[in-house]
């Protein structure tokens, strides 16, 4: 089961890792500027469709946001979203290097 903590340091997290300030986040979803911080720090809670605005807006998917073991997320997301454009011979010789590059290590 996912704890409170964990979603407010989670979120934290991945908002510190974007740069981005919990007044600015606050105020681009829409709300007052104090409402990621209150989330942060547990004096208020989210509803399912203010987290999937949440994570829309992080540029993350919902089971990534709670995958902890998932670093990067933005660079993740933006190299899906290049590799779903490549044609599928493009695919496979990413898909190629990919694999030779992380058996490099």
């Amino acid at each position: 089961m996912i704890s409170e903590e964990f979603f407010r340091d989670r979120l934290r997290h991945l908002r510190n890792e974007r740069q981005i300030s919990a007044r600015e986040m606050s105020l681009a979803l829409g709300q007052n500027e104090s409402y990621i911080n209150k989330i942060e720090t547990g004096k208020s809670s989210t509803t399912i469709s203010s987290f999937l605005n949440i994570c829309e807006y992080l540029a993350v998917s919902p089971s990534d946001f709670f995958n902890e073991n998932v670093s990067n997320s933005v660079s993740i997301q933006e190299i899906i979203s290049y590799f779903q454009r490549l044609t599928p011979h493009q695919a496979q010789y990413m898909r190629d290097l990919l694999k030779d590059l992380s058996m490099a290590k």
